[in-house]
């Protein structure tokens, strides 16, 4: 299972990459994995306001349905466009193939991700 070390992460799944005051989010290895194939993602409005853990799109596979949470509040500003039409591109590159970008509105909340070490362990909690 791939981690990378400079990520931060959520119990849910979702990888966040912060830049200042931006984060872009994606979907781990580990829960590609679990979903199997990807066939579809719904991408969140652009302008959007989302707060920390809540509903932003969803990852459909061929064995489920997955809601995509925002792990930090804030406005949508971009999202991967790509995966429309490409959405197994979610299974090919994850850590690359970001979903959505959040200008973020309150730092506080990152205290709350998991780093990698700690992630990788309530992964294998999971097992």
């Amino acid at each position: 299972m791939n981690i990378p070390e400079d990520l931060l992460y959520s119990k849910e799944h979702e990888w966040v990459r912060i830049d200042g005051s931006k984060a872009q989010v994606g979907i781990t290895d580990y829960a590609q994995h679990s979903l199997g194939d990807i066939v579809f993602v719904e991408l969140p409005e652009v302008d959007s306001e989302v707060e920390a853990m809540s509903e932003a799109g969803i990852v459909e596979s061929v064995k489920a349905v997955s809601p995509i949470y925002s792990p930090v509040s804030g406005k949508i500003i971009a999202v991967n466009e790509k995966l429309e039409s490409t959405p197994e591109l979610l299974n090919k590159t994850p850590y690359e193939e970001w979903i959505f970008e959040v200008e973020i509105t309150n730092t506080e909340e990152q205290k709350d991700l998991l780093d990698g070490a700690a992630y990788k362990k309530f992964c294998e909690l999971q097992k």
